[in-house]
């Protein structure tokens, strides 16, 4: 059976932008269900059609993307995957929008190519940025005592083991590095990686890692231990 396109929602107040996105995803088969100007549009078109996917600009008039991204994943029936466009990279809104609960976020001059994989990666429930890039804007941007929904995590849910591997992933390790350090089957530490997102809550790694650095399980700069073993699985 062949996958459906995911359904996707553009919220942009530049035309162009708009237009251009429509006609890329449009030719790699992805339907855009619906358009937006600004925030509001956005969550009203995303309440109305459902999309898999929102593309949210991050500063648009009358409400910007943060806001308009955290009131489309509270208490949505489907919540749909959210990427934010920007023009900066590492930009400060863009990292309280990854807390608030987007999958990531792209640059408008963003490839077709990637565009459209992008989609389809967030789609099926990955996260956009890899650990290592989202180690990177965490470092720049957390600050412990700030008031984001990251730092209501409860650790203590966490076994030694998970709180190993959360730790090491959040310093940027793929799950096959992670195989590695630790001496498990990669099977293993998906495991333990779905165990740590179902218990804390979290939609995918990129959150993840911001947890790992807003509870102060791992700090900016700190170096990555000397490999040990807990003893558990």
């Amino acid at each position: 059976m062949t996958e459906q396109a995911p359904r996707v929602l553009l919220a942009d107040d530049q035309t162009l932008v708009r237009t251009g996105f429509r006609m890329i995803l449009g030719a790699d088969g992805i339907d855009v269900v619906a358009e937006a100007t600004n925030g509001a549009e956005a969550v009203e078109a995303a309440r109305r059609t459902r999309p898999d996917v929102v593309l949210m600009d991050i500063r648009m008039p009358e409400m910007d993307g943060l806001e308009a991204t955290r009131r489309i994943l509270t208490g949505a029936p489907a919540e749909p995957r959210v990427i934010i466009l920007t023009t900066f990279d590492l930009d400060r809104y863009v990292y309280a929008a990854l807390s608030a609960g987007a999958s990531g976020f792209l640059l408008k001059d963003v490839t077709p190519e990637h565009l459209a994989s992008a989609v389809r990666t967030v789609r099926t429930g990955d996260a956009l940025l890899a650990p290592a890039i989202t180690r990177r804007l965490v470092q720049r941007f957390a600050r412990h005592g700030s008031d984001t929904a990251a730092l209501h995590r409860d650790l203590a849910s966490l076994t030694p083991r998970e709180l190993e591997v959360l730790g090491l992933l959040a310093r940027g390790l793929s799950n096959a590095e992670l195989a590695t350090r630790l001496r498990l089957a990669e099977a293993t530490v998906k495991t333990h990686v779905a165990r740590i997102l179902a218990k804390l809550g979290l939609r995918d790694r990129v959150q993840a890692v911001i947890v790992a650095y807003e509870t102060g399980l791992v700090s900016a700069g700190e170096r990555e231990p000397a490999r040990h073993s807990t003893g558990q699985t």
